[in-house]
């Protein structure tokens, strides 16, 4: 059995509406397992970061990076403990 994961909504209907198509070539029948979150985790769920964000934070990053603003990792776990 082949497993796929991908995000969709239920509509009013109670009809599955996936956000991108499945790669299957042949009709097939398939086990459906759907997770719902709670209305609360919905409206805080931290995946919904904008890409812009994401991207300008990956750009600081990579320049902190390349310009030797890094911090050794046992450092990083010292604050952790703290």
């Amino acid at each position: 059995m082949q497993a796929f994961e991908v995000m969709g909504t239920v509509d009013e209907k109670g009809q599955l509406i996936l956000d991108h198509h499945l790669d299957i070539n042949i009709p097939s029948r398939v086990k459906v397992i759907v997770l719902v979150s709670p209305q609360d985790e919905l409206e805080s769920d931290p995946d919904d970061t904008p890409v812009e964000e994401i991207k300008a934070s990956l750009r600081r990053a990579l320049h902190e990076m390349k310009t030797g603003q890094t911090r050794p990792l046992s450092e990083l776990w010292e604050r952790i403990d703290d």
